[in-house]
């Protein structure tokens, strides 16, 4: 079944190299870093599954069934993301994967040597790492190191090397964090050469992929990271269902307590519906990425040309277009302006975007990426996230470059009275 767009041009007929564009009526949706639509797809095979029984823990022929489900999944995921399927465990979503790896990866390496108690973490991660890793400095005795990124939210092999060395030397450091690609102003990072690094010192290597996943190559074992992050709601598949993959040999200690599912890693019981629509979601990702990159760029492109066009003074934070940055984010401040005030405009207008990190909204505070990127408190507070996906179109640049400036004007107003 296919579906027109709002200019009732054809959509998403669900073949291979379709340009996808679902029934959003009049809303110009560029929020997808914060969720993406679910594929028609994933929707299919999660109803299909919806309507049968079994828990897959359970031996009998219901229990046995969903067991299918959930393994051939499992391995469906594995070969998007280049992994094993024995290497991957799933979880609820993003955030309780990068809990597991943190905690989970800290007390096994303490555990094996009480030395290592230093975490060394990007600063401009998700808050599902960074709270993570100060829970562990607040009630076990962490130590959290934050790595020196440059303007453009980039770390370097070198200064990561430095950072090992430094101090107390490589001895304590329990585990080293570095998101593939940033959340908010989509700087991706070279994890291959961060990993071998790490390699060289026996240090376990973790990155939360879930920005990168659905825009980017993502090879678990070619990157020669020891643990990562996906979730589902990023790359089409439902809310609810994530993964965190483990290289062989590298066992964190479990964060959840239970039924021993998942190798006694995760306990719980598995959400086969949401799992089956997270495997067909990462096939239908796989085989089309690369064609999607070439376009959802073009569209950022196109937005960054328009928004400089009406606001000269706009700033574009992160890398500049290119390998160094997510095709689908741009991620502009706004100099005079708030940037919740900006979220606010744009949205009377139809418009949805982000000031950030979606796990954070509602709360008045300054990007923290920004702020470890070097930015003054005023540049990060008068930012906007605007990120393509799926469902975007040239129509939702033309839309926003045709508002942005006067939105920018009644914003910059508001902040003079």
């Amino acid at each position: 079944m296919g579906y027109t767009d709002r200019a009732g041009q054809p959509g998403y007929t669900g073949g291979a190299g379709a340009v996808p564009h679902y029934p959003l009526g009049d809303l110009v949706y560029l929020d997808h870093a914060a969720t993406a639509p679910m594929l028609p797809e994933a929707i299919a095979a999660m109803t299909e599954e919806l309507a049968q029984l079994g828990n897959p823990s359970s031996l009998h022929n219901a229990g046995r069934r969903a067991r299918r489900v959930v393994e051939e999944s499992r391995e469906q995921i594995a070969e998007a993301f280049g992994a094993r399927p024995s290497e991957l465990i799933f979880t609820s979503g993003g955030t309780e994967a990068d809990n597991l790896a943190l905690k989970g990866l800290f007390w096994a390496r303490r555990d094996a040597d009480p030395a290592r108690r230093r975490i060394l973490v990007n600063p401009a991660e998700h808050h599902a790492v960074l709270d993570s890793a100060q829970w562990l400095a607040s009630h076990e005795g962490a130590e959290i190191c934050l790595l020196p990124i440059n303007g453009a939210g980039l770390l370097s092999a070198v200064a990561l090397r430095a950072a090992i060395e430094a101090g107390p030397g490589p001895g304590t450091v329990a585990l080293i964090s570095v998101m593939w690609a940033n959340n908010e102003v989509g700087t991706i990072q070279p994890v291959a050469e961060l990993a071998a690094v790490a390699a060289e010192y026996g240090i376990p290597f973790h990155t939360d992929a879930v920005q990168a996943a659905a825009q980017v190559p993502v090879h678990f074992a070619a990157s020669g990271a020891d643990a990562l992050t996906i979730t589902g709601h990023k790359l089409g598949g439902p809310v609810g269902a994530g993964a965190l993959l483990l290289a062989r040999g590298i066992l964190p200690v479990p964060v959840l307590h239970g039924g021993g599912q998942e190798s006694d890693i995760r306990s719980g019981t598995l959400d086969a519906p949401a799992i089956c629509a997270f495997a067909v979601a990462a096939q239908v990702v796989a085989k089309s990425r690369d064609a999607e990159a070439v376009r959802l760029a073009a569209l950022r492109d196109d937005l960054i040309a328009r928004v400089r066009a009406a606001v000269p003074d706009a700033i574009l934070n992160g890398p500049p277009p290119g390998p160094e940055r997510l095709p689908g984010n741009a991620h502009f401040s706004f100099p005079g302006c708030e940037g919740d005030a900006l979220l606010m405009l744009l949205d009377a207008r139809g418009i949805a975007c982000s000031t950030g990190s979606a796990c954070t909204a509602g709360v008045a505070q300054p990007s923290h990426v920004l702020l470890a990127m070097g930015a003054d408190e005023a540049r990060a507070r008068s930012s906007l996230r605007f990120s393509f996906g799926s469902t975007s179109s040239r129509a939702d640049s033309e839309v926003v470059g045709a508002v942005i400036g006067e939105v920018v004007e009644r914003a910059r107003r508001a902040a003079r009275t």
